[in-house]
Protein backbone atom coordinates (compact mmCIF):
# COMPACT_ATOMS: atom_id res chain seq x y z
CA UNK A 1 0.00 0.00 0.00
CA UNK A 2 1.72 3.56 -0.78
CA UNK A 3 1.43 5.77 1.44
CA UNK A 4 -0.85 8.85 1.63
CA UNK A 5 0.81 12.19 1.63
CA UNK A 6 -0.70 15.67 3.32
CA UNK A 7 0.41 18.73 4.16
CA UNK A 8 -0.60 19.43 7.85
CA UNK A 9 1.39 23.18 8.19
CA UNK A 10 1.81 25.96 5.57
CA UNK A 11 3.07 29.69 6.14
CA UNK A 12 4.74 32.33 4.17
CA UNK A 13 6.74 35.58 4.15
CA UNK A 14 5.69 38.18 1.56
CA UNK A 15 5.41 41.82 1.45
CA UNK A 16 1.47 41.29 1.69
CA UNK A 17 2.08 40.29 5.62
CA UNK A 18 4.25 37.22 7.47
CA UNK A 19 1.67 34.61 7.83
CA UNK A 20 -1.20 33.23 5.57
CA UNK A 21 -3.92 35.06 7.08
CA UNK A 22 -2.57 38.14 6.12
CA UNK A 23 -1.75 37.25 2.96
CA UNK A 24 -5.33 36.00 2.04
CA UNK A 25 -6.76 38.64 3.58
CA UNK A 26 -4.55 41.41 1.19
CA UNK A 27 -5.25 39.19 -2.14
CA UNK A 28 -9.59 39.56 -0.88
CA UNK A 29 -8.83 43.35 -0.94
CA UNK A 30 -7.31 43.28 -4.11
CA UNK A 31 -3.96 44.48 -2.58
CA UNK A 32 -0.84 43.59 -4.46
CA UNK A 33 3.02 43.62 -3.01
CA UNK A 34 4.58 45.50 -6.28
CA UNK A 35 5.24 48.88 -5.91
CA UNK A 36 7.63 50.87 -8.02
CA UNK A 37 10.69 51.40 -6.06
CA UNK A 38 13.68 53.37 -6.81
CA UNK A 39 16.84 51.76 -4.95
CA UNK A 40 19.75 52.79 -7.03
CA UNK A 41 21.68 49.65 -5.17
CA UNK A 42 19.67 46.97 -7.53
CA UNK A 43 18.62 49.02 -10.16
CA UNK A 44 20.13 52.35 -11.93
CA UNK A 45 16.68 52.67 -12.83
CA UNK A 46 13.37 52.37 -11.06
CA UNK A 47 11.08 49.54 -11.37
CA UNK A 48 8.44 47.40 -10.35
CA UNK A 49 8.96 44.99 -8.05
CA UNK A 50 7.75 42.85 -4.63
CA UNK A 51 10.29 43.75 -1.81
CA UNK A 52 9.58 43.09 1.44
CA UNK A 53 10.71 45.37 3.95
CA UNK A 54 14.08 44.57 5.28
CA UNK A 55 13.79 46.80 8.50
CA UNK A 56 10.22 44.27 8.98
CA UNK A 57 12.02 41.13 8.49
CA UNK A 58 14.74 42.49 11.21
CA UNK A 59 12.29 43.14 13.94
CA UNK A 60 10.48 40.07 13.68
CA UNK A 61 13.08 37.75 13.34
CA UNK A 62 14.76 39.69 16.51
CA UNK A 63 11.37 38.47 18.40
CA UNK A 64 12.94 34.97 18.20
CA UNK A 65 16.34 35.45 17.91
CA UNK A 66 19.16 37.65 19.04
CA UNK A 67 21.82 35.88 16.64
CA UNK A 68 23.43 38.81 14.64
CA UNK A 69 25.21 36.06 12.05
CA UNK A 70 22.04 35.19 9.79
CA UNK A 71 21.82 37.22 6.02
CA UNK A 72 18.50 38.80 5.21
CA UNK A 73 17.22 35.08 3.23
CA UNK A 74 18.13 33.12 6.19
CA UNK A 75 16.24 35.50 8.42
CA UNK A 76 13.15 35.31 5.97
CA UNK A 77 13.84 31.46 5.90
CA UNK A 78 13.97 30.96 9.70
CA UNK A 79 10.54 33.08 10.00
CA UNK A 80 8.82 31.01 7.65
CA UNK A 81 9.97 27.80 9.27
CA UNK A 82 9.31 28.41 12.72
CA UNK A 83 5.87 28.73 13.92
CA UNK A 84 5.02 25.50 11.63
CA UNK A 85 7.72 23.71 13.36
CA UNK A 86 6.40 25.09 16.75
CA UNK A 87 2.89 24.37 16.35
CA UNK A 88 3.41 20.34 14.71
CA UNK A 89 5.17 18.72 17.31
CA UNK A 90 7.18 16.98 15.17
CA UNK A 91 10.22 16.01 16.83
CA UNK A 92 13.29 16.50 14.52
CA UNK A 93 14.91 13.40 14.79
CA UNK A 94 16.29 10.77 12.41
CA UNK A 95 12.66 10.27 10.10
CA UNK A 96 12.15 13.90 10.01
CA UNK A 97 14.03 15.40 6.53
CA UNK A 98 14.28 19.09 5.99
CA UNK A 99 14.50 20.79 2.61
CA UNK A 100 15.64 24.06 1.24
CA UNK A 101 14.12 25.49 -2.44
CA UNK A 102 15.90 28.24 -3.59
CA UNK A 103 16.67 29.47 -7.11
CA UNK A 104 19.43 31.97 -6.39
CA UNK A 105 19.79 31.56 -2.49
CA UNK A 106 22.67 33.89 -0.79
CA UNK A 107 24.10 35.40 -4.57
CA UNK A 108 23.73 38.81 -2.35
CA UNK A 109 27.03 37.39 -0.21
CA UNK A 110 28.78 38.09 -3.20
CA UNK A 111 29.05 41.72 -3.18
CA UNK A 112 31.59 41.56 -0.37
CA UNK A 113 35.08 40.16 -1.74
CA UNK A 114 35.94 38.19 0.76
CA UNK A 115 36.55 34.00 0.99
CA UNK A 116 33.85 34.25 3.91
CA UNK A 117 31.63 35.91 1.83
CA UNK A 118 31.98 33.15 -1.01
CA UNK A 119 31.61 30.79 1.37
CA UNK A 120 28.36 31.71 2.60
CA UNK A 121 26.88 32.08 -1.39
CA UNK A 122 26.70 28.23 -1.23
CA UNK A 123 23.39 26.91 -1.03
CA UNK A 124 24.90 24.13 0.93
CA UNK A 125 25.89 26.90 3.29
CA UNK A 126 22.61 28.47 3.59
CA UNK A 127 20.78 25.26 4.21
CA UNK A 128 23.15 23.72 6.85
CA UNK A 129 22.36 27.57 8.80
CA UNK A 130 18.78 27.64 8.29
CA UNK A 131 18.79 23.57 9.58
CA UNK A 132 21.46 24.47 12.70
CA UNK A 133 18.78 27.07 13.70
CA UNK A 134 16.04 24.66 14.30
CA UNK A 135 18.53 21.39 15.05
CA UNK A 136 17.26 19.22 12.65
CA UNK A 137 19.67 15.76 13.14
CA UNK A 138 19.19 15.01 9.17
CA UNK A 139 21.46 16.13 6.48
CA UNK A 140 19.58 19.23 4.99
CA UNK A 141 18.62 18.50 1.11
CA UNK A 142 18.78 21.41 -1.36
CA UNK A 143 16.34 21.46 -4.71
CA UNK A 144 17.72 24.37 -7.04
CA UNK A 145 16.00 23.77 -9.93
CA UNK A 146 15.81 27.12 -11.62
CA UNK A 147 11.73 28.39 -11.25
CA UNK A 148 10.48 24.76 -10.46
CA UNK A 149 12.10 24.45 -7.15
CA UNK A 150 9.37 25.44 -4.98
CA UNK A 151 6.70 22.63 -6.25
CA UNK A 152 9.06 20.30 -7.06
CA UNK A 153 10.51 20.02 -3.39
CA UNK A 154 6.94 18.79 -3.02
CA UNK A 155 7.05 16.33 -5.10
CA UNK A 156 10.58 14.92 -3.63
CA UNK A 157 8.96 15.42 -0.13
CA UNK A 158 6.17 12.92 -0.94
CA UNK A 159 8.32 10.93 -2.93
CA UNK A 160 10.91 10.53 -0.02
CA UNK A 161 8.09 9.65 2.46
CA UNK A 162 6.51 7.18 0.36
CA UNK A 163 10.01 5.37 -0.04
CA UNK A 164 9.83 5.32 4.20
CA UNK A 165 12.84 7.05 4.24
CA UNK A 166 11.19 9.71 6.52
CA UNK A 167 7.76 10.32 8.18
CA UNK A 168 7.76 14.23 7.77
CA UNK A 169 9.29 16.74 5.89
CA UNK A 170 9.84 20.43 6.64
CA UNK A 171 10.14 22.01 3.47
CA UNK A 172 11.13 25.74 2.98
CA UNK A 173 11.76 27.80 -0.41
CA UNK A 174 12.78 31.38 -0.58
CA UNK A 175 14.80 33.78 -2.70
CA UNK A 176 15.20 37.46 -2.66
CA UNK A 177 15.18 40.26 -5.36
CA UNK A 178 19.11 41.41 -5.86
CA UNK A 179 21.19 43.55 -8.40
CA UNK A 180 22.20 40.13 -9.98
CA UNK A 181 18.68 38.49 -10.52
CA UNK A 182 16.57 42.26 -11.72
CA UNK A 183 20.05 42.40 -14.22
CA UNK A 184 19.51 38.95 -15.71
CA UNK A 185 16.25 39.46 -16.14
CA UNK A 186 16.68 42.93 -17.51
CA UNK A 187 19.37 41.69 -20.02
CA UNK A 188 16.58 39.27 -21.45
CA UNK A 189 14.50 42.39 -21.43
CA UNK A 190 11.99 40.44 -19.90
CA UNK A 191 10.85 42.88 -17.10
CA UNK A 192 7.97 44.65 -17.21
CA UNK A 193 7.95 48.53 -16.96
CA UNK A 194 4.31 48.40 -15.23
CA UNK A 195 3.26 45.97 -12.72
CA UNK A 196 3.04 42.76 -14.83
CA UNK A 197 -0.38 41.29 -16.32
CA UNK A 198 -0.51 37.64 -16.77
CA UNK A 199 -2.20 36.26 -19.93
CA UNK A 200 -2.95 40.09 -21.02
CA UNK A 201 -3.07 41.35 -24.10
CA UNK A 202 -0.95 44.03 -22.93
CA UNK A 203 1.29 42.91 -20.98
CA UNK A 204 5.01 43.76 -20.92
CA UNK A 205 6.67 41.52 -19.09
CA UNK A 206 7.63 39.71 -15.43
CA UNK A 207 7.88 41.87 -11.85
CA UNK A 208 10.38 39.96 -9.57
CA UNK A 209 9.40 39.47 -6.02
CA UNK A 210 10.37 38.10 -3.15
CA UNK A 211 9.30 35.65 -0.63
CA UNK A 212 9.62 32.68 1.44
CA UNK A 213 6.84 29.74 1.96
CA UNK A 214 7.37 26.94 4.42
CA UNK A 215 5.34 23.72 4.64
CA UNK A 216 4.95 20.40 6.37
CA UNK A 217 4.41 17.32 4.26
CA UNK A 218 3.53 14.37 6.28
CA UNK A 219 2.31 11.06 6.29
CA UNK A 220 0.34 11.90 9.26
CA UNK A 221 -3.15 12.71 8.44
CA UNK A 222 -4.08 14.86 12.02
CA UNK A 223 -4.20 18.60 10.92
CA UNK A 224 -4.77 17.95 7.45
CA UNK A 225 -4.80 20.71 4.79
CA UNK A 226 -4.42 19.14 1.83
CA UNK A 227 -3.72 15.78 -0.20
CA UNK A 228 -0.86 15.35 -2.17
CA UNK A 229 -1.68 12.83 -5.03
CA UNK A 230 -0.25 12.60 -7.91
CA UNK A 231 3.07 14.62 -9.19
CA UNK A 232 5.64 14.40 -12.49
CA UNK A 233 8.47 16.69 -13.43
CA UNK A 234 9.83 16.12 -16.98
CA UNK A 235 12.51 18.39 -18.53
CA UNK A 236 12.15 19.44 -22.59
CA UNK A 237 15.39 20.79 -22.97
CA UNK A 238 13.63 23.24 -25.43
CA UNK A 239 16.38 26.08 -24.83
CA UNK A 240 18.21 27.78 -22.12
CA UNK A 241 15.83 30.50 -21.17
CA UNK A 242 12.85 29.54 -23.64
CA UNK A 243 9.62 27.64 -23.27
CA UNK A 244 8.88 24.64 -25.63
CA UNK A 245 6.42 26.51 -28.65
CA UNK A 246 4.11 23.02 -28.30
CA UNK A 247 4.10 22.80 -24.23
CA UNK A 248 5.72 19.33 -24.74
CA UNK A 249 7.41 19.09 -20.81
CA UNK A 250 4.47 20.87 -19.23
CA UNK A 251 1.64 18.81 -21.33
CA UNK A 252 3.59 15.77 -20.06
CA UNK A 253 3.70 16.27 -16.47
CA UNK A 254 0.42 17.40 -16.12
CA UNK A 255 -0.46 14.41 -17.65
CA UNK A 256 1.96 11.88 -15.73
CA UNK A 257 0.48 14.14 -12.29
CA UNK A 258 -3.16 12.88 -13.26
CA UNK A 259 -2.53 9.33 -14.10
CA UNK A 260 -0.64 9.15 -10.91
CA UNK A 261 -3.92 10.77 -9.02
CA UNK A 262 -5.62 8.78 -11.06
CA UNK A 263 -8.29 11.27 -12.26
CA UNK A 264 -9.34 12.99 -15.59
CA UNK A 265 -8.68 16.34 -16.54
CA UNK A 266 -12.33 17.44 -16.49
CA UNK A 267 -12.31 16.68 -12.37
CA UNK A 268 -9.87 19.60 -12.15
CA UNK A 269 -11.77 22.39 -10.79
CA UNK A 270 -8.76 25.04 -10.39
CA UNK A 271 -5.45 25.38 -11.80
CA UNK A 272 -2.87 27.44 -9.79
CA UNK A 273 -0.81 28.06 -13.08
CA UNK A 274 2.61 29.62 -13.48
CA UNK A 275 1.68 32.18 -15.60
CA UNK A 276 4.96 35.04 -15.73
CA UNK A 277 3.44 37.27 -18.39
CA UNK A 278 5.86 36.81 -20.46
CA UNK A 279 4.48 36.59 -24.03
CA UNK A 280 6.79 32.82 -24.25
CA UNK A 281 5.53 31.29 -20.95
CA UNK A 282 2.12 32.46 -21.10
CA UNK A 283 1.89 31.38 -24.84
CA UNK A 284 3.36 27.93 -23.66
CA UNK A 285 1.20 26.98 -20.90
CA UNK A 286 -2.25 27.84 -22.35
CA UNK A 287 -1.27 25.26 -25.43
CA UNK A 288 -0.08 22.97 -22.86
CA UNK A 289 -3.66 23.07 -21.03
CA UNK A 290 -5.49 23.18 -24.62
CA UNK A 291 -3.59 19.55 -24.99
CA UNK A 292 -5.19 18.34 -22.21
CA UNK A 293 -8.23 19.88 -22.72
CA UNK A 294 -8.31 22.22 -20.01
CA UNK A 295 -9.30 25.46 -21.41
CA UNK A 296 -12.72 25.54 -19.33
CA UNK A 297 -10.69 24.80 -15.60
CA UNK A 298 -10.83 28.10 -13.54
CA UNK A 299 -7.03 29.14 -13.75
CA UNK A 300 -5.24 32.21 -11.94
CA UNK A 301 -1.82 33.42 -11.97
CA UNK A 302 -0.85 34.81 -8.13
CA UNK A 303 2.07 36.96 -9.96
CA UNK A 304 0.27 39.99 -10.61
CA UNK A 305 0.38 39.87 -6.07
CA UNK A 306 3.84 38.48 -5.80
CA UNK A 307 5.26 39.71 -8.76
CA UNK A 308 7.88 36.17 -9.75
CA UNK A 309 9.50 35.17 -6.70
CA UNK A 310 11.63 32.22 -8.52
CA UNK A 311 12.48 29.77 -6.02
CA UNK A 312 9.62 30.49 -3.70
CA UNK A 313 6.50 30.63 -6.17
CA UNK A 314 5.75 27.22 -6.57
CA UNK A 315 5.64 26.90 -2.68
CA UNK A 316 4.33 30.07 -2.09
CA UNK A 317 1.22 29.77 -4.63
CA UNK A 318 0.36 26.31 -3.17
CA UNK A 319 0.30 27.89 0.18
CA UNK A 320 -2.20 30.38 -0.98
CA UNK A 321 -3.98 27.89 -3.50
CA UNK A 322 -4.37 25.69 -0.42
CA UNK A 323 -6.31 28.79 1.45
CA UNK A 324 -8.80 28.64 -1.86
CA UNK A 325 -9.51 25.24 -1.50
CA UNK A 326 -10.02 25.71 2.12
CA UNK A 327 -12.38 28.44 2.31
CA UNK A 328 -13.98 27.56 -1.05
CA UNK A 329 -13.08 30.87 -2.76
CA UNK A 330 -11.35 31.43 -6.21
CA UNK A 331 -8.71 34.34 -6.15
CA UNK A 332 -8.35 36.82 -9.20
CA UNK A 333 -5.51 36.75 -11.42
CA UNK A 334 -4.32 39.94 -10.50
CA UNK A 335 -4.19 42.57 -13.54
CA UNK A 336 -5.78 40.41 -16.06
CA UNK A 337 -8.07 42.26 -18.45
CA UNK A 338 -8.12 40.86 -22.06
CA UNK A 339 -6.80 37.32 -23.42
CA UNK A 340 -3.74 37.21 -25.11
CA UNK A 341 -2.66 34.12 -25.89
CA UNK A 342 -4.03 32.08 -28.65
CA UNK A 343 -6.03 29.33 -27.08
CA UNK A 344 -8.74 29.46 -25.06
CA UNK A 345 -8.01 29.55 -21.52
CA UNK A 346 -10.47 29.97 -18.27
CA UNK A 347 -8.80 33.31 -16.35
CA UNK A 348 -10.59 34.13 -13.12
CA UNK A 349 -11.10 37.52 -13.52
CA UNK A 350 -12.91 37.89 -10.04
CA UNK A 351 -12.83 36.47 -6.43
CA UNK A 352 -15.77 34.04 -6.55
CA UNK A 353 -17.29 31.14 -3.76
CA UNK A 354 -16.65 27.69 -5.66
CA UNK A 355 -16.10 24.10 -4.53
CA UNK A 356 -12.67 23.02 -5.20
CA UNK A 357 -12.47 19.16 -4.80
CA UNK A 358 -8.70 18.43 -6.53
CA UNK A 359 -6.16 21.19 -8.09
CA UNK A 360 -3.38 21.69 -10.07
CA UNK A 361 -0.39 23.31 -9.45
CA UNK A 362 2.35 23.78 -12.04
CA UNK A 363 5.39 25.65 -12.98
CA UNK A 364 8.19 26.04 -15.48
CA UNK A 365 11.64 27.21 -15.67
CA UNK A 366 15.04 28.04 -17.45
CA UNK A 367 16.73 24.80 -18.90
CA UNK A 368 12.89 23.42 -19.90
CA UNK A 369 11.90 22.62 -16.52
CA UNK A 370 8.33 21.79 -15.88
CA UNK A 371 6.61 20.44 -13.25
CA UNK A 372 2.94 19.70 -12.26
CA UNK A 373 0.96 18.08 -8.89
CA UNK A 374 -1.99 17.61 -8.08
CA UNK A 375 -3.77 18.46 -4.51
CA UNK A 376 -7.40 16.58 -3.24
CA UNK A 377 -9.07 18.64 -0.39
CA UNK A 378 -9.30 16.47 2.89
CA UNK A 379 -12.70 15.89 3.76
CA UNK A 380 -12.53 15.87 7.48
CA UNK A 381 -15.17 13.16 9.10
CA UNK A 382 -17.35 15.40 11.07
CA UNK A 383 -17.42 12.90 14.54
Amino acid sequence: MIREIYITETNCITPLGFDVESNVEAILRGESGIQLHGDVSLMPNSFYASIISTEKINSAFEKISTDKKYSRLEKMMILALEPIIKNSGVELNSKTAFILSTTKGNVTALKEDSEASFNNAHLDVLAKNVADFFGFKTQPIVVSNACVSGILVVSIAKRMIQSELYNNVFVVAGDEVSEFVLSGFNAFQAMSDLPCKPYSKNRTGVSLGEATAAVLVSAEAKDAKIKVIGDSSINDANHISGPSRTGEGLFRSIQNALKEAQIDPDKLDYISAHGTATPFNDEMEAIALSRLNLQNAPINSLKGFYGHTLGASGLLETVIAIESVNKNMLFESKGFDEIGVSETINVIEKNEEANINYFLKTASGFGGCNTAVVFEKVKHELH
